[in-house]
C-alpha cells in the first residue's frame, strides 16, 4: 500500500494539531488564570496548591501561558488617589474623518497622553472612549485645552466625571470565556 503523499502530511498536521492543543484552556489552565488575576504576587507553591497540581507542572504551565500570550504581564494596581491623581474622567470623542490614516493619527497622539490612562476604538456614535486621571478640575481644564483638543481630525469631546469606582480592575469571568480562535 503506498500511502505517498500522506506520509508527507503526517508531520505538518502533528505542528498543527500540536498549535491547536496548545492554544486551548484546560480547566486547571482556567484555575491558574483565576488565582493569578487575583493574585500576581503568589508564589508557584501556593499556586500549584490552589490549582491541586505539584510545584513543576504549574509553573510549566505559567511559563506556556505567558508565552502564548494568555498572560500579557504582571502590573502593580497603584491607588489613583493616593498618589494624588483624585479625579477620573470619562471622554468621548468623536472624529471627523475616519479613514485610516486619521485613525492612525489620533491613536498615535493619543498614546504620547500621559493622563490617559485607557483608550478604546468605539462602534457607535462616538470613536473613542478615553480613561482620563488627573489631580484636580483646573488640571483636567488644562489637560482638554492644551493636549486633548489638540488631537488631529477632533469634531467633538464630550466629558463624565465619576464620584468613585464601584467595580475597578475585576477578573475576567473566564468560566464565561469563549474560544479564543
Amino acid at each position: 500500500m503506498n500511502l505517498g503523499g500522506c506520509v508527507a502530511i503526517l508531520p505538518i498536521w502533528r505542528h498543527f494539531w500540536h498549535i491547536l492543543l496548545s492554544m486551548t484552556l484546560d480547566a486547571i489552565d482556567q484555575a491558574i488564570l483565576r488565582e493569578l488575576q487575583r493574585d500576581g504576587r503568589i508564589t508557584n507553591q501556593e499556586l500549584a496548591d490552589r490549582v491541586e497540581l505539584s510545584p513543576s507542572p504549574c509553573l510549566r504551565r505559567v511559563r506556556r501561558l505567558e508565552e502564548e500570550g494568555f498572560i500579557a504581564g504582571y502590573a502593580a494596581i497603584v491607588d489613583q488617589a493616593s498618589v494624588g491623581l483624585a479625579i477620573t474622567a470619562f471622554v468621548r470623542i468623536r472624529l471627523e474623518k475616519h479613514d485610516v490614516e486619521a485613525l492612525a493619527e489620533v491613536e498615535a497622539t493619543i498614546l504620547t497622553l500621559p493622563n490617559v490612562v485607557e483608550a478604546y476604538l468605539l462602534a457607535g456614535d462616538e470613536d473613542y472612549l478615553l480613561k482620563v486621571a488627573t489631580p484636580s478640575f483646573e488640571n483636567y481644564e488644562t489637560f482638554l485645552r492644551d493636549q486633548l483638543r489638540r488631537i488631529p481630525n477632533l469634531a467633538s469631546v464630550h466629558s463624565t466625571f465619576a464620584y468613585r469606582a464601584v467595580k475597578a480592575l475585576s477578573p475576567l469571568p473566564l468560566d464565561e470565556a469563549g474560544d479564543p480562535t
